[in-house]
């Protein structure tokens, strides 16, 4: 099945590792013209130079998407440099959780700034021309605890419900403009931040991922390029009666559907 992406202009935020370049690599691939955004700047220029392999214009811009004032410069970058926004990703983000009695008001609020409202922030900005166009398509990245939170797993997993609204209340909005909106939950996906949680408790990678997997029905963690083929689909035309839904890529965790 050819999916084809020519002639689209995408943004992925959190762009430059893990989930979010394999998305951006994937969509090049397809055909994308591609913008990321992310806050480092040796990891962002490596991952420009990869992008760039497929032959594809690639843009990116270092900033801080929690940051209200970083969204709205990087977006009139995009637009300078690549001229109009079909796609948008937000997926930047980490799983900050915590047992709830020792989650500080600051913290709730730097984990609202950095997922729900950088998505509200940055797809309010490209909406009107998706509107007008009509054509756009919205891909929220979120986990699969906005449907089954656990203990002690906020903020992230009550960030991600709201995430999860959100994608239901724009999708209505969307649809008569032909702007589909739609959430890919995240199980276990091989990312860095597993990579950094694997130093922080003194174990070897493998045996981390082994450990994590045994919950999985699949029996192993998911790959970075698996999600970034079910989100090539989802924003191209073979995806065109699809919106408004929340997808599971956890090989089968979530014990919700």
């Amino acid at each position: 099945m050819d999916v084809s992406l020519a002639g689209r202009t995408a943004v992925i935020t959190g762009g430059s590792k893990g989930i979010g370049l394999a998305i951006a690599t994937r969509f090049a691939a397809s055909g994308a013209d591609v913008a990321i955004l992310a806050r480092g700047r040796e990891a962002l220029d490596h991952a420009v130079k990869t992008i760039g392999a497929n032959g594809r214009r690639v843009v990116g811009i270092q900033g801080d998407v929690a940051l209200a004032a970083d969204v709205k410069r990087a977006y009139e970058e995009i637009m300078k440099a690549l001229g109009k926004i079909d796609i948008v990703v937000n997926n930047a983000g980490t799983s900050a959780t915590g047992p709830f009695e020792k989650l500080t008001d600051e913290f709730l609020q730097h984990d609202l700034d950095q997922k729900l409202f950088a998505a509200i922030r940055l797809t309010r900005l490209a909406w009107p021309q998706m509107k007008e166009r009509r054509w756009g398509r919205i891909i929220n990245v979120l986990n699969i605890g906005a449907k089954a939170p656990r203990g002690a797993s906020a903020p992230t997993s009550i960030t991600r419900a709201a995430g999860m609204a959100l994608t239901k209340v724009l999708s209505h909005e969307g649809a008569p403009h032909n702007v589909l909106v739609n959430a890919m939950l995240v199980g276990f996906i091989e990312a860095d931040q597993h990579v950094q949680a694997a130093k922080r408790a003194g174990v070897a990678l493998n045996d981390y991922m082994a450990a994590r997997a045994k919950d999985i029905p699949l029996g192993r963690i998911g790959r970075a390029e698996e999600f970034a083929n079910m989100a090539c689909f989802l924003v191209s035309d073979l995806g065109s009666y699809i919106t408004g839904t929340a997808i599971n890529i956890d090989g089968g965790r979530s014990p919700v559907v």
